[in-house]
């Protein structure tokens, strides 16, 4: 099976390119799961939806806890018959606790987690980060410029064997560098 990941900050187009991999492998005929956490249906990717909206450092702990929780779950699910199975916002979630518990916790989840070679970190500067997310409804506690500084910083420090792609440009053009990372890996 092929295990994709992508990953990166708010704004970063995780989603919109999670799609466009999925219909990739899709038109290649093949059977396809995307998986995106905070998960919409699992307690646990209900949890950390509220707390990502509180504030303080009681929040963020259990916003934190529950998002791992969220993504241990969705690993234990079954997916027989699956050849490609893609999943939004994995690893990075530790990158928003202090550094060195992040990465301690980054190196436990991927003693016990799958990794592959396809994984994604969707990266861009955090003003950017901010912008594209002007016309959310809702604020989550780490939108802004501070902790994203912060978090994109921990992030890069932690993506050593990820695929790195700077997401500056239009869709396409994010869309192109991910499909030749793909193509090689998939050669």
């Amino acid at each position: 099976m092929r295990f994709i990941v992508v990953d990166g900050l708010d704004g970063s187009g995780k989603t919109t390119h999670a799609k466009l991999i999925r219909n990739r492998y899709l038109e290649k005929g093949q059977k396809v799961v995307l998986r995106s956490h905070p998960s919409d249906n699992t307690k646990y990717g209900e949890k950390t939806k509220k707390a990502l909206l509180g504030r303080g450092k009681w929040n963020k702990t259990k916003a934190s806890l529950y998002y791992a929780l969220d993504v241990i779950s969705s690993v234990q699910t079954g997916y027989g018959g699956v050849e490609t199975l893609i999943f939004v916002r994995y690893l990075m979630g530790v990158a928003y606790l202090p550094l060195p518990l992040a990465k301690i916790l980054y190196w436990v989840l991927t003693a016990f987690l799958p990794t592959s070679k396809y994984m994604f970190f969707l990266d861009l500067t955090p003003e950017e980060s901010l912008h594209r997310m002007e016309d959310r409804d809702a604020e989550e506690m780490f939108e802004n410029l501070e902790d994203l500084m912060k978090v994109r910083r921990k992030a890069l420090s932690l993506t050593k064997d990820w695929n790195i792609i700077d997401t500056s440009g239009t869709i396409e053009e994010v869309q192109e560098k991910i499909n030749k990372v793909l193509d090689r890996l998939d050669g």
